[in-house]
């Protein structure tokens, strides 16, 4: 079956997580990723789970790609990659912004080459401005950004999900960047372009009404813990058994059949709850309802009462529930790979397309799978790989 972007040819220079993250969701659609690292490999390799000496993440996030290892910091290093480039549409680079600048691997200096090649950048705050050459990992960028200010508890310090979701979020932007700017190539209104993503823009991108509420109302949205500011009622609740229950009753329909739920018609029927502007100014109240009548159901007897009313409500799922859960199953959500003979779950990319669906032909390879196969590509010729691993400047497989 045909994917989506077949033929579609990817040089990934980034490391770590923001610009791998797009190589990976692209590769997953069908296109073909080579991903260049540095001597020794991309050390995302060895962070966090490590399994027979690579990181598990690894093995998701560097599924389907194409990898060789190449000492950048050389003439003939570069002169590979100046080679991949010349025959690629996208290159993903998050590099410092400069750098590639400085190895005459930038736009300027292959639009000769090959005008059309599309760029995306990924770095902390972007390619120009005043703080374009700081260093920005996405837990700072996610902090300048506004995002940590509005998340944690009232008067305590700002809290982060436990994942970079600064990375993942820009890597996203990257995708959507660089399909809006193949779709323009393609249509004849730009040759290649610059995709400019800065982290702390990515997660700037998810505020939703902060800036307006601030500018035309002098609101400041501030951490509100487990709710979200001025609506009503969203929460989590613990139930009797100690597991968590999220609802969200705050359409006027569906806190009407919450309250039906729950055995409260006269709060149903009530003219100062029918709407979210009043039931706001009655939230606490409605919390505390909340509060004692989940603690009075296990999590499973209140879903079931909540879910015969259509109230929209969930679970907090760990990995372990949602491994099991026949939805996410059903739906194909965890895609089994092969390493070194066993078995490993990786989860799917989304979204799905009906027709040309993604999907994953290997696991993240080891470093340097592909050299030979990468190398022939472009030209090379045996004795000349073969100077090229003698000199150091790419790395054989291992």
């Amino acid at each position: 079956m045909s994917r989506p972007l077949d033929g579609l040819r990817v040089i990934e220079l980034g490391q770590l997580l923001a610009g791998p993250f797009a190589g990976c969701m692209l590769g997953y659609f069908g296109a073909e990723v080579i991903k260049v690292e540095p001597p020794g490999g991309d050390p995302i390799r060895q962070w966090r789970e490590v399994k027979d000496g690579t990181s598990l993440w690894w093995r998701s996030l560097g599924r389907n790609k194409k990898c060789i290892s190449l000492d950048l910091k050389t003439e003939q290093g570069r002169g590979v990659v100046r080679k991949l480039l010349e025959s690629a549409d996208v290159v993903i680079e998050n590099f410092r912004p400069g750098v590639l600048e400085d190895w005459g691997l930038d736009q300027g200096s292959l639009k000769g080459e090959n005008p059309k090649l599309i760029y995306a950048r990924i770095s902390g705050y972007g390619q120009t401005g005043p703080y374009s050459e700081k260093p920005g990992f996405a837990s700072a960028c996610e902090a300048i950004s506004g995002f940590r200010y509005v998340n944690g508890h009232p008067n305590q310090a700002p809290v982060r999900p436990n994942l970079s979701i600064g990375d993942t979020v820009s890597g996203m932007h990257a995708v959507i960047g660089i399909m809006m700017a193949l779709w323009s190539r393609d249509k004849g209104n730009s040759n290649g372009q610059v995709v400019d993503v800065a982290l702390y823009e990515s997660m700037f991108n998810l505020l939703e009404a902060v800036v307006p509420e601030y500018d035309g109302a002098n609101v400041i949205r501030q951490p509100s813990g487990t709710t979200v500011t001025g609506i009503v009622p969203t929460n989590t609740y613990k139930c009797a058994d100690g597991k968590f229950l999220v609802i969200g009753g705050n359409g006027d329909s569906i806190f009407s059949r919450l309250m039906t739920a729950i055995g409260r018609d006269d709060l149903a029927l009530s003219s100062e709850y029918n709407s979210n502007l009043k039931r706001v100014a009655h939230e606490a109240e409605i919390d505390q309802i909340l509060v004692s009548w989940c603690s009075q159901h296990s999590l499973e007897n209140a879903m079931a009462i909540l879910e015969i009313d259509k109230v929209p409500c969930g679970p907090v799922y760990s990995v372990v529930d949602m491994m099991s859960d026949e939805h996410f199953n059903a739906r194909g959500l965890f895609e089994q790979v092969e390493i070194n003979g066993e078995p490993l779950k990786i989860p799917a990319i989304m979204p799905k397309l009906a027709d040309t669906p993604g999907g994953t032909d290997w696991a993240g390879p080891n470093v340097a799978s592909h050299t030979d196969e990468i190398l022939e590509s472009i030209g090379l010729t045996n004795n000349e790989i073969s100077d090229l691993k003698t000199s150091r400047v790419v790395t054989d497989s291992v």
